[in-house]
């Protein structure tokens, strides 16, 4: 039986999705997720969310913040890479 692979992704928002409560809600949206890493505002206007887990559970997060946030989200790009398992939890980054 194979185990899913733990995965990175990167996600990084564009729109109105700063000083909206998008850290605090993307925080709240990864409570009960199997899922570590951060949310943090970047200085060009963008908020970057990086996650580590099984796809299934990242999936989750980001259908969770489309839903929380849509009407602030003007587009996203979003990356996948090896996850490092750095991460112990899933918080706001300053």
């Amino acid at each position: 039986m194979n185990t899913p692979a733990i995965l990175r992704r990167t996600v990084l928002y564009r729109g109105r999705v700063q000083g909206v409560g998008f850290r605090a809600t993307t925080v709240d949206a990864a409570r009960g997720l199997a899922v570590t890493g951060y949310v943090r505002n970047l200085a060009d206007g963008r908020v970057e969310l990086v996650a580590e887990g099984k796809a299934d559970a990242l999936d989750e997060l980001e259908r969770r913040v489309q839903a929380a946030l849509e009407a602030n989200i003007q587009g996203a790009d979003r990356t996948e890479s090896p996850a490092t398992g750095e991460y112990q939890t899933f918080a706001v980054r300053r």
